[in-house]
């Protein structure tokens, strides 16, 4: 909104405003108001969630450690949500179907998550929302976004039906799928990043701060694939930066870096009252709409297949889990007793039964999902 005021309304009369035009200045500009929001709204925000008794309930089966925790104002993924949807939609060009495709991913993802949290802490259901019905809803809005991104052709044919492989050249080595797989991929990407983000939000600080680091690599993508700016190579032919660096060119996909930036923002924002030890949890509205919002960042920018080196520790948390629940069922089934690989699945639970301190396991998760994020960024370079 802000954007299409100062830069389309009065930009056309105050010369300095047309900065704003600049998708470098509404990056910058994206990160900052939410960062913002979140110091000025969230001390009132978790005190109306204590007001309301909106607390944590911790499980029963789950490390000694954490019954302190209990009572934890919880469902503050709210506030990122607010915060990240606030300033995408001040310095964003709503004109840009890619934004509001992402935004509406993560929205209907929060209000999914959002569902499930009320069923647990209001209605006293430790279950929430039956698993099948939730995922069934996921796959759902996923899976219409896909079919109207890839049926609509907002993207080029040459780019629409194309995964990129990393470590190649994207306009010589992807893969071409037919339009209905590819529907179905990229709603499996989006569905399991969710959960897989969900998965890994079982200590304070543990999923945001890799969401951080994920909002920050798909920043660099994004700008990547849609600048148009051309630079001279050596034969003397025009290129733009990504058709340099042999990635995907998507006119418009700049539009989600300043997306990336907000969702940045919102997650440096909501660290502060998340660090150890944490003022408030995420909660499953938060888990899911980041998850998801990351999903879209990595299909929108074709690097869906990076995507698991971006996020290299949320799919750590998640073979953890299938490892585990696979062990242990295929070890029943054989000798009668199951038996487990993992001390406590997801896997930040193993090592606090090994007696691993939890700013310990935060901080060295963070060290390996920056590590994963620069090798990301590494595959721009090595193709």
């Amino acid at each position: 909104m802000l954007f299409h005021l100062l830069y389309g309304g009065l930009g056309d009369r105050i010369s300095w405003l047309r900065v704003f035009r600049y998708t470098s200045s509404r990056i910058l500009l994206a990160a900052i108001t939410a960062l913002l929001l979140s110091f000025v709204i969230g001390p009132w925000f978790i005190e109306q969630l204590k007001s309301r008794q909106i607390g944590e309930t911790i499980r029963s089966d789950g490390p000694e450690a954490h019954k302190k925790k209990a009572g934890t104002p919880t469902m503050g993924g709210s506030l990122i949500l607010f915060c990240l949807a606030m300033s995408t939609l001040l310095w964003c060009d709503l004109r840009n179907q890619f934004v509001w495709l992402t935004l509406t991913v993560t929205v209907a993802f929060g209000a999914i998550g959002f569902a499930d949290d009320y069923v647990k802490l209001i209605k006293k259901d430790k279950r929430g929302v039956p698993g099948e019905v939730r995922l069934a809803l996921e796959f759902v809005v996923a899976t219409a976004v896909m079919a109207y991104l890839y049926y609509s052709r907002l993207m080029p044919d040459e780019v629409r039906l194309h995964l990129q492989l990393p470590f190649t050249n994207f306009y010589e080595q992807s893969l071409i799928l037919p339009p209905w797989l590819y529907t179905a991929f990229g709603a499996f990407v989006v569905v399991v990043t969710a959960n897989a983000v969900n998965l890994t939000d079982g200590l304070d600080g543990l999923a945001i701060g890799p969401t951080i680091m994920n909002a920050g690599t798909f920043l660099i993508f994004a700008y990547i694939a849609g600048v148009s700016t051309t630079i001279l190579v050596h034969s003397g032919k025009d290129v733009t930066i990504a058709q340099y660096l042999h990635v995907a060119h998507i006119n418009g996909a700049e539009e989600l870096a300043v997306f990336a930036a907000a969702l940045f923002g919102a997650g440096v924002g909501f660290l502060w009252y998340n660090a150890y030890p944490a003022q408030v949890f995420m909660g499953d509205v938060g888990a899911l709409s980041l998850g998801g919002s990351i999903g879209m960042l990595a299909v929108l920018t074709k690097n869906e297949l990076v995507l698991v080196i971006v996020g290299g520790l949320f799919v750590i948390e998640t073979l953890s889990v299938v490892i585990q629940r696979g062990a242990f069922k295929i070890t029943k089934r054989l000798t009668g007793t199951g038996k487990r690989v993992f001390a406590m699945a997801p896997i930040h639970h193993h090592y606090e039964k090994k007696g691993w301190d939890e700013p310990k396991i935060i901080v060295r998760f963070w060290l390996v999902s920056l590590l994963f994020a620069l090798l990301a960024l590494g595959t721009l370079k090595l193709r």
